[in-house]
């Protein structure tokens, strides 16, 4: 009867958790993509100055983009913020249906990449509504400069995308909760007066 009961509650308990880990995913890129861009502004000023180079192509160097992520679309930084706020919203429904850790973890990164260039048009300065500088500050020359927040947002994506492919269709036929079912009803017709009792 016990580990009836238990196996009853967890669905519940993941379900209650389930937002509070993917908040504590996005919380997690949102806090290193503002530390980083806070570190870049102060270390790295001013924007287009040599910077750091770490190895290769490879550079630190500080950049603002008004535009969308990688430095695009200069001009479009209202339009890319309620963009942004729509994606958020759809990965929270989309959340509502996935169960396993690592779509989670995923969606949690998107999360925070979105929010933490969103905070960068709502908070840092720039011209107009919603028209903050978002701060970039990984530059390889051989791609946009970009910063955490759009790595967690591509390559999140990215891979959400592969790990759903990936992933098999459900069994109609296969309900996992009939054996719940079926273990629930047969606990319930032992016949109290008779012992449980191994040996017999």
């Amino acid at each position: 009867m016990g580990s009836v009961a238990s196996d009853s509650v967890a669905p519940g308990r993941v379900s209650v958790r389930r937002p509070w880990f993917i908040a504590g995913v996005a919380a997690t890129v949102f806090v290193i993509d503002q530390v980083t861009k806070t570190w870049a502004v102060k270390r790295l000023a001013p924007e287009g100055s040599p910077g750091i180079h770490v190895i290769g192509s490879l550079d630190l160097q500080l950049a603002f983009n008004r535009g969308m992520a990688f430095s695009r679309g200069q001009s479009a930084g209202p339009i890319i913020a309620g963009v942004v706020v729509v994606i958020v919203g759809a990965m929270i429904w989309f959340a509502r249906t996935v169960h396993d850790r690592p779509s989670l973890i995923l969606i949690g990164m998107v999360i925070g990449g979105a929010l933490g260039n969103l905070a960068d048009r709502i908070f840092r300065e720039g011209d107009g509504f919603l028209g903050g500088r978002v701060v970039d500050w990984i530059a390889v020359h051989w791609w946009p400069t970009f910063n955490v927040a759009d790595s967690a947002v591509v390559v999140g994506g990215i891979l959400l995308a592969l790990v759903l492919m990936r992933q098999p269709d459900p069994d109609p036929g296969d309900d996992p909760g009939d054996g719940d079912g079926e273990s629930t009803e047969v606990t319930g017709s032992t016949d109290p007066a008779v012992p449980a009792d191994d040996s017999v």
